[in-house]
């Protein structure tokens, strides 16, 4: 991983949840540590990493994340093994 791709790590896993982090910034740290992802129907894209599977919706019409859509990334890279 890049330094920017880990400072969206560190941005994910900050106190307080943060709700301003681009979908797009999320997407290039996921690639980074080496996810598999595929849309889906709609806003859905499918992330698969290190075994770990979750289904997330692409924010629309911002381009940046609620703090819910933040703490569910959480919890899937802390499954994945993915920690800052």
């Amino acid at each position: 991983m890049g330094p920017k791709q880990q400072r969206t790590l560190e941005a994910i896993f900050k106190d307080p949840v943060r709700s301003n982090i681009a979908w797009r910034d999320i997407q290039a740290m996921l690639e980074a540590a080496g996810a598999e992802i595929t849309e889906g129907a709609g806003s859905r894209v499918r992330l698969a990493l290190n075994g770990v599977r979750a289904v997330f919706h692409r924010p629309h019409p911002q381009k940046e994340t609620d703090k819910g859509a933040v703490k569910s990334m959480r919890r899937f890279l802390t499954e994945a093994g993915v920690t800052p």
